[in-house]
């Protein structure tokens, strides 16, 4: 752990306007624990005894953001809050608070922190010499990697339950261990997390995900009785039977495949962790006929209840309801030129990722089931620039319409679908005197029936 944070350049000029106006400034929160660790800080955060009213004076074009005293300011090309000393007296339904006042001192505003690791700040009042304020022995935590909350742990999660949920997630994003009785304090109150809305969950979960090692976070919620109230559906994987690893169940199987996936692919990622949610209400006779269909359909509503973004949750979806393919070696070209159109040449890396990733869940190789072949298969096939969807072909609706006066509807769809057919099957075919004759012929036969 360095001994003094490696502060940028933009927060040190902000810093320094701070004291220089007779404020107090100072560097809070996951930043400087980040700084302290030597990791990159994802944001700076700062906080100042100045009103937000003052900031936006001394800061020209800032933002006051919020009730809760943040306001943003632009410095160096980047945006930064700085949010004004604040106490919160009381919290209302286990997520915020009712009455949020503004504060004196930096002590004040450390005592209302979840961690002790997010209580430490770096800075200075107006003429004092800068350095670091860590009344709750945060830098020593730091030093033995634990988590402890701030005070009461059993209060400090009553205040807000998604600290029960964010202490399993730092758990696993920093590798430390959580201190006893904060510990304690989350199996206490893990049905607390019900009172969260999907948004804060979700937010938290992408976090977790984004670990060197989910499964570290994940396995915590499982064992402090948290998933149950949080994901109820992953909760069900537990203790079903995989015949897969000897000793492993089948959430086990999830996440050693969570952590198998990419961690610069957050959508493979999330449909690890989502990819067999419909097995335990398909198993029979020790298989799960249909779980992948099934657990597409649980996944869009478990994404639906996060907030998730529909360009995410339907990438996402997508990736469960089609994650058991096989492969068969003796495919013709045209069997994986009809792959590659069922799945979608967007999603194919990802699938592809995420088979890699159930194979190794499952104790097998990364390339099992002729993954490498159907890969170079796959790329052979895009790399001939092949006819795969209707924007390939050497004939549009406008053509259909204008040559065999056809009218734009369902019957035009259908006839561009079968000669998009056509041409998967035997790609020679993909030129428009053909297609026009193809269509001749698909009209007659339609109307011969």
């Amino acid at each position: 752990m360095t001994d003094r944070p490696e502060i940028p350049a933009p927060v040190h000029a902000l810093l320094d306007r701070l004291w220089s106006a007779g404020s107090a400034g100072f560097v809070v929160g996951g930043s400087i624990r980040d700084a302290l660790l030597g990791r990159e800080p994802a944001d700076w955060d700062l906080a100042t005894d100045a009103r937000p009213e003052q900031l936006q004076e001394l800061f020209p074009g800032a933002v006051y953001e919020n009730r809760f005293g943040t306001v943003v300011v632009r410095e160096g090309g980047q945006e930064f809050e700085i949010t004004t000393f604040r106490t919160e007296r009381e919290y209302l339904d286990f997520r915020r608070p009712v009455e949020v006042e503004f504060g004196a001192t930096i002590e004040e505003d450390l005592a209302r922190r979840d961690f002790t690791v997010n209580a430490i700040a770096w800075g200075a009042a107006a003429a004092g010499q800068p350095g670091y304020v860590d009344p709750h022995a945060g830098r020593a935590d730091l030093d033995a990697r634990l988590l402890r909350a701030v005070g009461d742990p059993v209060e400090r999660f009553r205040e807000d339950a998604l600290r029960i949920v964010r202490v399993l997630r730092l758990k696993a994003t920093l590798g430390f261990e959580i201190e006893q009785e904060t510990l304690a304090a989350v199996v206490a109150g893990a049905a607390l997390v019900r009172h969260l809305s999907g948004e804060r969950i979700g937010a938290e979960l992408d976090k977790l995900l984004a670990a060197a090692q989910p499964s570290v976070g994940l396995a915590a919620t499982a064992e402090t009785g948290v998933l149950a109230h949080l994901l109820p559906e992953l909760e069900a994987e537990r203790g079903i039977p995989q015949d897969k690893i000897k000793g492993d169940d089948l959430w086990q199987h999830t996440l050693r495949s969570v952590d198998a996936a990419p961690a610069d692919r957050p959508i493979v990622r999330l449909a690890a962790l989502l990819h067999d949610v419909g097995k335990p209400a398909t198993m029979a006779d020790g298989h799960f006929h249909g779980h992948d269909a099934l657990g597409s359909q649980m996944a869009a509503a478990i994404l639906t209840r996060l907030r998730t973004p529909k360009s995410v949750s339907g990438r996402v979806v997508q990736l469960v309801a089609q994650h058991m393919f096989t492969y068969d070696s003796a495919w013709s070209d045209a069997g994986v030129r009809r792959f590659i159109k069922r799945v979608g040449r967007p999603a194919l890396d990802d699938l592809f990722a995420l088979r890699e990733a159930d194979s190794v869940g499952s104790g097998m190789p990364a390339d099992a089931h002729g993954l490498t072949e159907l890969r170079e298969r796959v790329a052979a096939q895009l790399a001939a620039s092949v006819a795969l969807d209707r924007g390939d072909l050497a004939i549009d609706g406008d053509d259909l319409m204008r040559e065999l006066g056809l009218k734009a509807g369902p019957q035009l769809g259908q006839l561009i679908e079968r000669l998009l057919e056509r041409v998967i099957a035997e790609r020679a075919l993909n030129d428009r005197p053909t297609l026009l004759r193809l269509a001749l012929e698909g009209l007659a036969e339609d109307r011969a029936e």
